[in-house]
């Protein structure tokens, strides 16, 4: 039986410069390239990396993406290998890499173990270890947004988020907890979980993407054809189908899609809104021989980040 959960967001008190520019940092106290910056929440200490381009002058206010990393990951690995700090620095966008948190927690599959991960409970697949107290990740993120403004020129209406794996499962979630201050999403190779209905007082831009070969960290299974993409996502059976219909459900999708793309490379199931509400959208794409992995065209001769920006870039907050 599903659950109805509805989310306000807590933008009055956790976020004022939605839709707006913040006021430049001095030119002369521009730190290029890589930060390092902290921030207390509820008493611990969170990272965040963020790479700062050549191109930013303190006057031009800039557009914001985030990229979540997946578990065992950190900020900074993703800042060296997602691709993003390039894209950045080649598109004049300030890029943020946070950290989620180090945990006990009980995997389905390996049992207890410590490792860092984005708490996207209860819309999850494993759970904290007794004892174990959880970190509000949407509460930071918020606040990293917050100190990014009153440190940077930032174009509020152009904030993008991304993530892989279970980074790509937080990414959904901030969906659902963020969408007043984000213009769109990528989830990659991580997503909704449970047969559960939320109910955003926003509906964004959503990607989902996943290798054809992506059968979850260390796991492996047959490569999937991409020319059979639309029955696996109306296979009932199959994990693809538990993406979209959540997706339909969450968003208030038209269940009717249509199918684009080269199936020897990537193939896309595009969903439009099925009350005409604009930018109501969602992506469903299924990328040839990729496992689970975040493209940065080294591992994998498609570039994500490329990709991915040239698709939030067409969206803004209104």
């Amino acid at each position: 039986m599903k659950n109805i959960l509805i989310f306000f967001t807590a933008s009055v008190f956790l976020f004022t410069n939605c839709g707006k520019e913040s006021e430049p940092v001095a030119p002369n106290e521009i730190t290029y390239g890589k930060n390092r910056f902290t921030l207390s929440i509820d008493g611990d200490t969170r990272e965040y990396y963020v790479h700062v381009p050549a191109g930013y002058d303190g006057n031009t206010a800039l557009p914001v993406v985030f990229m979540l990393h997946g578990t065992s990951g950190d900020g900074e690995e993703f800042y060296g290998k997602s691709g993003w700090k390039e894209v950045g620095e080649k598109e004049n966008i300030l890029t943020v890499f946070p950290s989620s948190w180090r945990y006990c927690i009980i995997d389905p599959q390996d049992g207890p173990k410590n490792t860092t991960k984005w708490n996207t409970t209860p819309d999850a697949e494993w759970v904290f270890c007794q004892g174990e107290k959880p970190r509000d990740d949407t509460k930071f993120l918020r606040n990293a947004l917050n100190a990014l403004m009153s440190t940077y020129k930032v174009d509020g209406k152009r904030v993008y988020l991304a993530g892989f794996s279970n980074g790509g499962q937080m990414a959904a979630k901030c969906a659902i907890e963020m969408n007043d201050v984000l213009a769109a999403v990528v989830e990659s190779a991580g997503s909704f979980v449970l047969d559960t209905i939320y109910m955003p007082n926003r509906k964004i831009p959503v990607t989902y993407q996943i290798g054809n070969d992506d059968w979850g960290a260390g796991n492996e299974g047959p490569d999937l054809p991409l020319s059979q993409f639309d029955t696996l996502l109306n296979a009932p059976t199959f994990r693809f189908f538990r993406i979209k219909e959540r997706h339909i459900n969450h968003f208030g999708l038209n269940p009717e899609f249509t199918i684009s793309g080269d199936t020897t490379k990537v193939v896309i199931a595009n969903f439009q809104s099925a009350t005409n509400t604009p930018n109501n959208v969602f992506h469903f794409v299924l990328i040839k021989n990729m496992q689970h992995i975040y493209p940065n065209g080294i591992n994998h001769p498609l570039n994500a980040a490329e990709l991915n920006w040239n698709w939030f870039k067409q969206f803004s907050i209104p």
